[in-house]
């Protein structure tokens, strides 16, 4: 199988297991609304933000939006991880810029995207789909490289109409469109919705599939057919694996059949499903000779396409976009911040990835102005739902005076010029917290930070032994943190059990075991020493692991 080599691979194959685990502390004077709406806005390096993030989120997020750096040679990001590699070390630091000899900047550009889509994937749910926008400079690149993560299929792609109309000084090609890559665990297998079903198109039953079924449809629930006039006798119509087989003759007359249809193939429905579609005021048609059966579901069920490959410029473009944020601001178009997405493009494919789930949580760490986070609040807004989000943003300054200040004016409402007057715009409702990334959790030495509370560690701990999320945040209250296949996991751990004497917690004794919430079966236990024996341990299903060195710090 092909594979794709680039300058520095080597060094970032594993970069994002390396990357230490930071702190996360809030900022109220930054946050906005309500506290407890489960919306974040990250500052600091997405690399490390996600890695922080993951003990909390690791398989939950349902959708994925981000709008990486595109490349294309005028753009000034910087690829400044910290890796220790030759052949990296001397770009640290190097702004890839608008020159065009610049031949490594391919390099630079898989050297940061590597890392980031390795973590990315490790934080969607089995279901979930990630959106990745980008342009023709790169759009190869990213399609090899989603390959080379493991883990992730490709899952199609989107065509977006992202100008109105091209330039009228040049004769060149007009560039008026972008892609979205589509990727997930699950490859194509993945629904996402679009469209609603209008209300006079029908949709095949008949598919490529093993399951055959026998389907009775009433000649009262039959629509108008193109047949000729005649009788049609019982055998095999049409051909290949979507043909069926009409069980008995049927007569057509003026359109109509005098008689039930009866055919076996293989069809997506059950009779039961026909029959409950049916009742509800659907029908079924058969306009052609090979007999394909097709369905007009009843007006309440008719449900939602697939989303579309192509989103035209109806779905927002670039000068949507800009428009947008100034209205949001009140100011000029591109005072505030260029290159930004449209909210209905980014709400679409929200919508689409999180149509049956309203609680979903969805991340962006490329969250430039915040429009993934305007477009869940908006599409929460109209559907009642309930989904999260979390951006992570590098830039201080975007990140606190334009994703910041454009999801707090959006939540609380604001005011716009129209035609010279003052418009006011409604807020959306619910609100953020705003984090920053802290020192990380364990020094150069690898002792655990003095500034480490309970939480912390807590969250650490059970991620890093059992690949899971903490199931609830710890509060300090109990050293029991959770189960995981059968073992319960226990920390022992800034005096959590009372004072930080060998009798007050931090050490495991007869006593701190009896005070310990009781969990039949194994038990992991994390504390800076043990009294107990080893036939103690083994008799009470015991693992003890002394803190900090039997923690995992990567």
């Amino acid at each position: 199988m092909p594979t794709l080599n680039w300058i520095g691979k080597e060094a970032v194959i594993n970069h994002h297991r390396q990357v230490p685990y930071h702190l996360l502390r809030c900022d109220n004077s930054l946050s906005c609304g309500e506290p407890d709406s489960g919306n974040l806005l990250v500052e600091g390096d997405n690399l490390l933000a996600l890695k922080a993030l993951l003990p909390y989120y690791a398989g939950q997020v349902k959708c994925i939006y981000i709008d990486p750096p595109y490349n294309t040679g005028n753009e000034k990001w910087e690829y400044n991880d910290n890796v220790n590699s030759p052949e990296i070390r001397k770009w640290l630091g190097k702004v890839v810029g608008g020159e065009l000899e610049d031949l490594s900047r391919h390099d630079k550009w898989l050297c940061m995207m590597y890392p980031r889509l390795s973590l990315l994937k490790d934080f969607l749910r089995e279901d979930g789909v990630i959106f990745i926008s980008i342009d023709d400079n790169e759009v190869h690149n990213l399609r090899a490289i989603l390959e080379e993560v493991g883990g992730l299929s490709f899952a199609g792609a989107i065509v977006w109409e992202r100008k109105r109309k091209g330039s009228h000084l040049s004769r060149k090609l007009t560039k008026k469109t972008e892609y979205i890559i589509i990727c997930s665990k699950r490859g194509e297998d993945v629904e996402l919705v679009g469209e609603p079903v209008g209300p006079e198109e029908d949709f095949p039953l008949i598919k490529r599939t093993n399951s055959v079924k026998t389907l009775r449809i009433p000649a009262d629930k039959l629509g108008t057919t193109k047949l000729n006039d005649d009788t049609y006798p019982a055998g095999r119509y049409g051909q290949g694996n979507t043909a069926v087989e009409l069980i008995e003759p049927v007569q057509v007359k003026d359109g109509k059949f005098l008689a039930d249809v009866i055919l076996r193939g293989r069809f997506i429905w059950t009779q039961e499903n026909l029959d409950v579609e049916l009742a509800a005021g659907g029908m079924c048609f058969l306009r052609t000779k090979n007999f394909s059966l097709r369905a007009l579901k009843a007006e309440e069920n008719q449900g939602y396409k697939g989303l579309s490959s192509l989103l035209t410029k109806e779905y927002g473009t670039n000068e949507d976009a800009s428009t947008e944020i100034a209205a949001i601001f009140n100011t000029e178009v591109n005072a505030v911040f260029q290159y930004s997405k449209p909210t209905k493009l980014v709400r679409t494919l929200i919508w689409a990835a999180t149509f049956e789930m309203k609680d979903a949580l969805v991340l962006d760490s490329f969250a430039g102005s915040g429009t993934t986070g305007h477009a869940v609040l908006d599409l929460n807004k109209e559907d009642e739902g309930n989904r999260r989000f979390i951006l992570v943003e590098m830039e201080q300054d975007v990140c606190r005076n334009v994703a910041a200040q454009r999801l707090t004016r959006v939540i609380q409402g604001y005011e716009r010029a129209n035609e010279g007057k003052a418009v006011k715009v409604g807020g959306l409702g619910g609100g953020f917290r705003y984090c920053k990334l802290d020192k990380p959790l364990f020094d150069e030495t690898g002792k655990i930070g003095e500034s480490v509370k309970f939480g912390d560690l807590a969250a650490h701990v059970f991620f890093t032994e059992t690949g899971m999320p903490i199931p609830k945040r710890a509060n300090g209250a109990s050293p029991f943190l959770g189960t995981s296949n059968g073992t319960g996991y226990y920390l022992l751990f800034n005096g959590i059990l009372g004072d930080k004497t060998p009798d007050g917690g931090n050490v495991l004794t007869g006593k701190v075991l009896a005070s310990l919430p009781k969990h039949n079966g194994p038990k992991v236990i994390f504390g800076e020493g043990c009294r107990l024996g080893d036939a103690r341990l083994k008799r009470e299903q015991i693992t003890f692991k002394q803190l900090p060195y039997e923690i995992k710090v990567s």
